[in-house]
């Protein structure tokens, strides 16, 4: 499937801006299943977009911009090819061992609730896939897809009280519960191309990642109960959403502002897809 995303982000000042330093992780790589046919950044203010590698292998952009200036748009588009993997991820640079992925974060950590949830996977057998996919179906039929309660910050507990929330927070309670089974799981940031044929989106889109020993890592999308297909694109891992943030700096002046982000998420040649979030 070829499937053409653009990821515009702009910001309006209350006050002219003095200057801003922002840190990009919106551009995909290259492995089994997903090859990149174009990709370009643009920046509204006159500036150098350095390119790095953060220690879990993301592409990241870095820019620094000199004021005054009251708004800053930032634009990335370009046109990705995928194929179905079935969800496993193959080709992807690893940094670490899969061990690190156990780790605890604060939006991710373990409550009583989450852990409980969790034990009754153990019930699907002693496969971590199946108890996984046990863990997949059950957080889709318990959470409802609300954008209203949650926030960026929003812990993996406080969704999971509020059974609501958005892909993030879905995200972050899969991760929460498989690591609570001792299942290396961590956080993907990326893009779908939903089943319904609607194209413009408020934001990417979130799902895990889990490690199976006899299969590696395997993708798991909690807002749509599927494993990753080739309406998928990932961007970003991290151990939670702060690792694999889309966008991240700090600004000097402006006073307040305010922030839009539009997303367009294509294919020039539809077929049939998968569910939408």
């Amino acid at each position: 499937m070829r499937i053409q995303i653009s990821h515009e982000t702009v910001y309006r000042y209350e006050e002219p801006a003095r200057g801003v330093i922002q840190t990009l992780r919106l551009t995909p790589r290259n492995h089994d299943g997903q090859y990149v046919e174009n990709w370009r950044i643009d920046v509204s203010e006159n500036c150098q977009l350095d390119q790095h590698e953060d220690a879990f292998g993301n592409i990241t952009h870095v820019f620094s911009a000199e004021g005054p200036f009251q708004e800053l748009r930032v634009l990335v588009e370009g046109e990705v090819d995928t194929q179905d993997t079935h969800g496993v991820v193959i080709g992807a640079i690893e940094r670490f061992p899969p061990s690190l992925y156990l780790r605890e974060t604060p939006l991710t950590r373990i409550d009583p609730a989450i852990g409980a949830f969790a034990n009754i996977s153990r019930g699907a057998g002693d496969d971590p896939l199946k108890m996984l996919h046990d863990l997949l179906e059950r957080l889709h039929g318990e959470m409802a897809y609300d954008e209203s309660p949650t926030q960026a910050t929003t812990t993996a507990a406080e969704a999971f009280a509020l059974k609501r929330g958005v892909c993030q927070d879905l995200t972050h309670i899969f991760i929460a519960a498989a690591r609570s089974l001792a299942i290396p799981a961590r956080y993907i940031g990326g893009h779908f191309q939903r089943a319904d044929g609607v194209s413009d989106q408020e934001a990417g889109h979130a799902w895990a990642e889990a490690f199976v020993p006899t299969l590696g890592w395997v993708a798991f999308d909690t807002a749509n109960c599927i494993c990753a297909t080739d309406a998928h694109v990932r961007i970003a891992v991290g151990l939670d959403y702060l690792g694999a943030a889309p966008v991240r700096g700090t600004r000097y002046g402006g006073g307040s502002e305010t922030l839009d982000v539009s997303v367009r998420v294509s294919c020039p040649m539809p077929g049939q897809r998968q569910t939408q979030s």
